[in-house]
């Protein structure tokens, strides 16, 4: 898969445990957001496949796909209020009208903002911004959560709130697949791991082989702390 005449993901074939938590790692470029972009639809790929499991790992109906819901690293917050915006993706999702509002408060109860509820929310701090967003994407129910760097440049209280959700979600059968290069947010929740480097998948496995006995020379490196080019 090429962008701009760089190649940016390059003989992928990845399958994908929905149910589980499962961590993206890799340096900066590696192509950790661009694979979410594919998962969920924001990018057509020309090159490799993405294959998604259900939770369980059993397939989807034929004619349907599992339902994921974005986090993206910088939120795109309506020109609402906080509980206005889960409100609205609510109403995108089929929600009967009586039942948004209390379902709303309910998710950012969850987070701590419900306080926040008649605040609008492009005035909330970049913390508040993105609990509210994955407020948001946890209240639609989805199957699991594709999240760009959703701990990047917090405040290490805000970071916490997002991973105790993010923890709580998977408690109740909501998995994930998270890009970070967070090693000690990697270490505390991820189940699985997919190692990343120049547009490779280089390492996939579980978090408990992966992190402890890595294989590839490149993830040996960057568990390390050193540099990779």
């Amino acid at each position: 898969m090429r962008r701009g005449g760089v190649e940016v993901l390059a003989r992928v074939d990845l399958s994908l445990p929905l149910a589980r938590r499962v961590v993206l790692l890799g340096p900066n470029g590696a192509g950790k957001t661009t694979l979410l972009r594919l998962v969920q639809g924001l990018e057509a790929a020309d090159e490799g496949r993405v294959v998604l499991e259900a939770c369980g790992g059993m397939p989807e109906a034929a004619g349907t796909a599992p339902r994921l819901a974005f986090v993206f690293q910088k939120p795109v917050m309506l020109r609402r209020s906080a509980l206005g915006n889960i409100e609205h993706a609510l109403a995108l999702a089929g929600m009967p009208m009586a039942q948004r509002g209390p379902a709303a408060l309910a998710a950012l109860a969850r987070v701590g903002l419900a306080h926040a509820a008649d605040r609008p929310a492009r005035r909330l701090s970049g913390g508040e911004q993105q609990r509210l967003a994955l407020a948001r994407a946890g209240a639609l129910a989805p199957v699991a959560l594709l999240l760009d760097e959703p701990t990047a440049s917090l405040d290490p209280g805000a970071a916490a709130a997002i991973e105790r959700e993010l923890m709580r979600l998977a408690g109740e059968g909501i998995g994930f697949v998270m890009a970070t290069h967070d090693l000690p947010l990697a270490r505390r929740v991820a189940s699985d791991i997919v190692f990343m480097h120049r547009g490779r998948v280089l390492e996939a496995g579980p978090a408990s082989r992966c992190l402890v006995e890595p294989r590839s020379p490149e993830l040996q490196r960057f568990l390390a702390g050193e540099w990779l080019e």
